[in-house]
């Protein structure tokens, strides 16, 4: 799988204030988190989209940590209902048949900036290795709750995980934007 340092973002933290809490468990906050990416159309533009149902939990040792991240893909989301409703096709996401997006690292490591991480990501029923890098890992406390955050952004390749369609006027790579809040559990 072909990842770009600037590419799509699937899983990031966004730091407010402090240094990571070391040790601990967090739930991710959907609130405030966000999946968003962009894929070319035609060569001349880009459609933007986003999820709006994310879930997981993760913990963040000294020497790394652990993620476990879940993206619900009925929950996309372009603004226009037509495109949406044709993206849940089996055209594209096929919700029916596969509900999820997921993410489970195998490797977390202390990086400069944040987390290396490594696992599998599992779309449209095909699961493939993904390395990228969490940028952050500052904690804030709000509203009496200690929170931490990372943000990342990397290139998917559809083709790569079945989904073919329409290549050409819809380009093959996919740039996502991930950005997530945990909340310590």
């Amino acid at each position: 799988m072909r990842l770009q340092k600037w590419g799509l973002g699937f899983l990031v933290f966004l730091g407010l204030t402090g240094t990571a809490i070391r040790g601990d468990d967090y739930k991710l906050d959907n609130v405030h988190s966000s999946a968003t990416f962009k894929i070319g159309h035609l060569g001349i533009s880009w459609v933007h989209g986003r999820f709006n149902e994310l879930s997981g939990d993760f913990s963040v040792t000294d020497k790394g940590g652990n993620f476990n991240l879940t993206v619900k893909a009925d929950s996309i989301d372009t603004g226009i209902a037509a495109r949406d409703k044709h993206l849940k096709s089996p055209d594209f996401f096929n919700v029916k048949q596969f509900p999820t997006i997921t993410f489970k690292s195998s490797s977390v490591k202390a990086a400069d900036g944040g987390l290396a991480v490594t696992g599998n990501l599992t779309m449209h029923g095909v699961t493939k290795p993904v390395s990228f890098t969490l940028k952050g890992g500052k904690t804030a406390d709000f509203k009496g709750q200690v929170r931490i955050g990372y943000t990342t952004d990397l290139t998917l390749k559809r083709s790569e995980f079945g989904m073919d369609q329409f290549i050409g006027a819809l380009s093959d790579e996919v740039i996502v934007s991930f950005s997530f809040e945990g909340v310590k559990k």
